[in-house]
C-alpha cells in the first residue's frame, strides 16, 4: 500500500512539473518559406522627430502579384509586409535589422493591431484577391544582403502559444518611390 501511494505522488509530481515548464517557441509551418517578389517603398525623411529615412518591404509568395495600374494585390497566397524600416541614408542597406520602437537605423516597427487594423509588420493570407486572415507579427529580425533577405519573425498563434516563422527572399527588392 505504501509503494502504491509513493507511485501516485511521483506521477502527480511529474505532471505538475511538466505543466510548469515554459513553452518553447514552435516553428510555424503553415506559411511559405520563400517569397517570390519583394518591393521596397522609399518614403525618405517622413517623421519630424526621427532624423533617419524610412522604407517599407512588401513581399509576395508564389501565386500573388501586385497590379501596378490599380495598386491592388491579386491572386492567392501570402503577403508579408514590414512598414517603417529606419535606414541611415535613403535605401535599405546591407546589415542586420531588428524590431524596435526607437526609430534608430537598422530597426523596424513591431506589429500591432489597432482596433482591427494591422500596423508595423504582418502577414495577409489572400485567396482569389480577398483577404482571408491577418496575422500580426510581434517581433523579429532580418538580415539583408544585396542578393537576399532572411527573416526570423515571432507571433502568438491562434492558441496563444509563441511561434517562430522563418522565411527568405532571393534577389534585389524592386525599388518604388512615391
Amino acid at each position: 500500500m505504501r509503494a502504491h501511494t509513493i507511485g501516485i505522488i511521483l506521477i502527480c509530481s511529474t505532471l505538475v512539473f511538466s505543466m510548469c515548464t515554459p513553452n518553447k517557441p514552435t516553428t510555424y509551418r503553415g506559411l511559405p518559406d520563400v517569397y517570390q517578389t519583394a518591393y521596397e517603398q522609399v518614403y525618405g525623411h517622413c517623421y519630424d522627430s526621427v532624423p533617419y529615412a524610412v522604407v517599407s518591404l512588401d513581399l509576395y509568395s508564389e501565386g500573388l502579384e501586385l497590379n501596378d495600374s490599380t495598386h491592388t494585390i491579386q491572386g492567392t497566397g501570402y503577403n508579408l509586409f514590414l512598414s517603417d524600416i529606419f535606414v541611415p541614408d535613403s535605401l535599405l542597406e546591407t546589415g542586420a535589422y531588428r524590431s524596435d520602437t526607437s526609430g534608430e537605423p537598422f530597426t523596424f516597427l513591431p506589429g500591432r493591431d489597432y482596433e482591427g487594423y494591422p500596423h508595423g509588420m504582418y502577414i495577409l493570407n489572400i485567396e482569389n484577391d480577398k483577404i482571408l486572415q491577418i496575422q500580426v507579427l510581434d517581433s523579429g529580425s532580418f538580415v539583408y544582403r544585396n542578393d537576399s533577405l532572411l527573416f526570423t519573425l515571432h507571433f502568438r498563434n491562434s492558441y496563444g502559444s509563441h511561434a517562430v516563422y522563418t522565411c527568405h527572399f532571393h534577389g534585389e527588392p524592386i525599388c518604388q518611390k512615391p
